[in-house]
């Protein structure tokens, strides 16, 4: 796809054209909200900082994966019970008090994103993930996610966590095993 920019000089931006169509500016800004929203979700969740995590959520939204075995799958719907799962992390087990996960540091690093609006406050998403732990690689997949804007911000109204591949020594088997629980 050939990228154009409207010649300079210019009294006001024109957008970003494609062969397909043009990116207005307001497409542009929605777009980095989202990305905003992407990267508060990925840094809240590494540091299980609640309210932030919280925070880029609908209130009635879904947290579900893809892509595990059945016994590991989850679906939760709604701010309570999505905070009932980010909590859990950081709880002990009633087996012994072990930790949900042996990882001493988390870090997902996002990577391609492709967005796309679907109305004038509702957009979906594909975005690819990579979780590093102290073994390096440990786990990775990619997003689904259904964004609607509510007031000046895109929230997560739908995320499908799709678990395309995990390290044979995986830090995480455990705590993904365990997210049902709640």
């Amino acid at each position: 796809m050939a990228l154009t920019f409207s010649p300079w000089p210019r009294r006001e931006w024109q957008g970003l054209q494609t062969r397909e169509n043009t990116m207005t500016l307001e497409e542009m800004l929605d777009r980095e909200c989202i990305r905003r929203t992407l990267a508060r979700y990925t840094t809240a969740g590494d540091r299980l900082r609640l309210e932030p995590f919280l925070s880029v959520f609908t209130e009635d939204a879904v947290l579900e994966s893809e892509g595990v075995p059945e016994a590991d799958a989850f679906r939760y719907q709604g701010r309570a019970q999505i905070a009932g799962w980010i909590t859990r992390w950081t709880e002990r087990a009633d087996d012994a008090q072990a930790p949900t996960h042996a990882a001493s540091f988390v870090r997902h690093h996002l990577s391609t994103s492709d967005v796309e609006f679907t109305a004038p406050d509702t957009a979906r998403g594909r975005t690819y993930w990579t979780a590093y732990t102290d073994i390096g690689p440990d786990h990775g997949g990619y997003y689904l996610d259904i964004f609607r804007r509510c007031g000046d911000e895109w929230l997560i109204a739908h995320r499908r966590v799709r678990l395309d591949w995990r390290a044979q020594n995986s830090l995480f088997r455990t705590a993904i095993s365990r997210s049902r629980e709640v």
